[in-house]
């Protein structure tokens, strides 16, 4: 049988640049022989590899946040002697498995699976820079969109990912230069039932006609499942590679190529998927023990017997105490659930070394996913009260689905006992606030800085109009911008936030956040509103470029509320006096003008005259110009913090310390907005 197999496993003509006329073709029924990781023909890199049965293994659903690329090692040549493309076509046989125990008995996934897989035409092999998750090896968040990608891609998507304009978790799609798909067609099929699925993708030069099918069976369908029109003269080389993509995120799925048809000019062979190599699915692990020993010492002595229930009762009662208890309420909390023994493992048993920070919420642990080597930070949280704890899952169903890259993402979570513990992003650089203030160790540049405002202000549009729902952070402020390995602005914090239908007005009628970042309409209405967070946005703008709190009681009499005295400097037409000292004088002066004067229009007292977050973005990426005039705003309302307003305000002042000494206190629920604070 090897021998059969092996037989089958062969180039009928070896890929390489030829001359335009000629036709370039490859099948391969399994990637055995010369068709390795050591051989010449097929480059392998990420986590990539050849079974000993001939399988490529592009993922495996042990590691989160991985990709591989399986890429042929020469190049095609995709353009005749006029320039002009030339038709081609492809087939190929794949199969997509959840991990062990995440399928029903229908073969439907139970658990979101991760994150796809895609065909690509790159000019480079390997697609050097692609990220996992949900760009799946093809992207990353700083080419993605960009011309000079030159990338085509049939992606197969699993998880939908709203930030890329996805609408399901499974379909096929056209990517071009980007992960935001040209087109995108759900599959009638499921993708991750772990059955080998047949691709044909077919492109007519002549008619500019893209192609796509799909099947579980040997036979090409005459149905078209996505179809578009694509000219691709501006996209393809003269020359390019052509392979296989995958990536994981959070949910993880082992994604697998098991044959491979190529041809210019041509239609692609179709695979019989009977003579492709077989696959091994994984099975679940055993968790039921073996009480054999129990029942015949049963049937022994009915005195054993006692003995042996007395001793099963306590060995119960005390595992159910040390149990990870699931709920059924808990099923439709949307972030990932993680085992306690995987989060202990994960921060070494929570030992001090391990500590980042802590307070009245509890303490937060970095920690190192187990298989993965992924780093996050894990905040462990005590609260005894059940009812507690079921409407702080109520907050967290919903938030933990934002996906964006300049949000900290809430990875998962876990309960034992009377503890919670959230799962984060680990952000290497911790909160913005302690590079402004004060005397900070590192001093950003204006590039930074800039860079920072406008990752801020994107992520900040995405909760209140791109997401499903609108979403008001009510705590922007710098200790709640956190920064990656890459000093990009992540917005943190959650633990205020309030979702409603778009469309609807929000219901909350308590006012809770930080002096000197509250609107002076809160202390009215008590409604937090969009234009509510437009005007921390503002403060915000304010204190990265000056470098200063909204309220700095060191400051001269003059200065202590930084708006009115950057108001004072505009007016006096001094405004690059208020820029940050330690900068030098080093930074971009139109820029800078551009961010103080927004800064004014979003801390204007009345929240008609502030901008939205999409004009606020438009005006920071310079497609709009910002107007003339700035309206001033009025005088600092101190209602905010008087007697009358502290009888239903509650504040912190703003202040550079670690989330453990934060009090602020949502007056809804009760309970302390550190909670889901994120760990600095």
């Amino acid at each position: 049988m090897a021998e059969k197999l092996l037989s089958l496993w062969v180039f009928l003509l070896l890929l390489h640049p030829v001359k335009p006329a000629d036709v370039a073709t490859l099948l391969l029924d399994g990637f055995s022989g010369g068709f390795s990781a050591a051989g010449n023909n097929l480059t392998l890199d990420g986590f990539a590899a050849v079974e000993s049965n001939g399988v490529l293994q592009l993922t495996n659903y042990t590691s989160r946040w991985a990709s591989g690329h399986a890429f042929y090692s020469n190049p095609i040549q995709f353009k005749n002697s006029s320039g002009e493309v030339m038709s081609f076509s492809t087939s190929f046989a794949f199969a997509i498995i959840p991990p062990p125990g995440k399928q029903g008995g229908d073969g439907l996934a139970l658990f979101p699976a991760g994150d796809g897989l895609a065909f690509a035409i790159s000019p480079a092999k390997g697609i050097p820079g692609g990220n996992p998750g949900s760009y799946i090896g093809l992207f990353n968040a700083r080419n993605n969109g960009k011309l000079s990608n030159h990338i085509l891609a049939v992606e197969f998507d699993t998880y939908m990912n709203a930030e890329h304009g996805e609408t399901d978790n499974n379909h096929v799609a056209l990517d071009i230069n980007s992960k935001k798909s040209n087109k995108s067609v759900p599959v009638p099929f499921n993708l991750t039932s772990g059955q080998v699925i047949q691709a044909w993708i077919d492109y007519n030069s002549p008619t500019n006609q893209l192609d796509v099918r799909v099947a579980m069976d040997s036979a090409k369908p005459s149905s078209i499942l996505l179809s578009d029109k694509v000219n691709l003269s501006e996209i393809l080389k003269e020359s390019m590679y052509i392979g296989f993509s995958a990536g994981t995120g959070m949910f993880t799925s082992s994604h697998y190529i098991l044959g491979w048809s190529f041809n210019v000019n041509g239609d692609a062979k179709s695979l019989n998927l009977s003579q492709l190599p077989k696959l091994q699915l994984p099975t679940a692990t055993r968790t039921k023990k073996n009480r054999k020993g129990l029942i015949v010492g049963v049937s022994v002595s009915c005195a054993l017997a006692v003995i042996l229930l007395s001793a099963l009762t306590f060995y119960i009662i005390r595992r159910k105490k040390m149990a990870d208890v699931v709920e059924p309420w808990e099923l439709d909390v949307g972030p990932h659930r993680f085992s306690h023994e995987e989060l202990k493992k994960a921060t070494r048993g929570f030992r001090d070394k391990e500590l980042l920070g802590f307070g009245g919420f509890g303490r937060v642990y970095k920690g190192t996913l187990p298989n993965s080597n992924t780093q996050v930070a894990v905040k462990r949280i005590s609260h005894e009260s059940k009812q507690g704890v079921r409407e702080f899952a109520s907050e967290i169903t919903s938030i933990g689905r934002l996906r964006h890259r300049n949000l900290v993402q809430l990875l998962g979570w876990c309960r034992q006992r009377g503890d919670l513990l959230l799962v984060y992003d680990f952000m290497p650089n911790g909160s913005l606030d302690k590079y402004l203030f004060d005397e900070p160790k590192t001093i950003l540049s204006w590039e930074q800085r800039f860079k920072i405002i406008k990752g801020v202000a994107s992520g900040l549009l995405y909760l209140h109009e791109g997401w499903e729902q609108t979403v008001i952070h009510r705590d922007i402020k710098a200790a709640n911008v956190l920064l990656d390995s890459e000093l990009n602005g992540r917005l943190g914090d959650f633990g205020l936030a309030k979702l409603y239908d778009h469309g609807s007005n929000p219901n909350t009628t308590r006012v809770v956040g930080t002096l000197g970042y509250l609107a002076p309409e809160l202390t009215r209405t008590g409604k937090s509103t969009t234009s509510s967070d437009v005007f921390a946005f503002g403060a915000l703008l304010l204190e990265v470029v000056c470098g200063r709190r909204p309220i700095e009681p060191k400051a001269l009499p003059e200065e202590l509320m930084l708006v009115e005295w950057v108001w004072e400097k505009w007016r006096a037409g001094s405004i690059l006096e208020v820029v940050d000292a330690r900068l030098g004088g080093e930074f971009n002066k139109v820029e800078a003008v551009v961010v103080l004067k927004l800064g004014l229009m979003c801390s204007n007292n009345a929240p008609k005259a502030r901008p939205t977050m999409r004009q606020a973005v438009r005006y920071l990426e310079g497609e709009v110009a910002l107007p003339e005039t700035v309206e001033a705003p009025d005088a600092y309302d101190e209602k905010i913090g008087g007697a009358a307003a502290s009888e239903f305000v509650d504040y912190s002042y703003p202040t550079s310390s670690s989330a453990g000494n934060k009090r602020d206190v949502d007056l809804e629920t009760g309970y302390s907005s550190s909670l889901l604070s994120i760990p600095r």
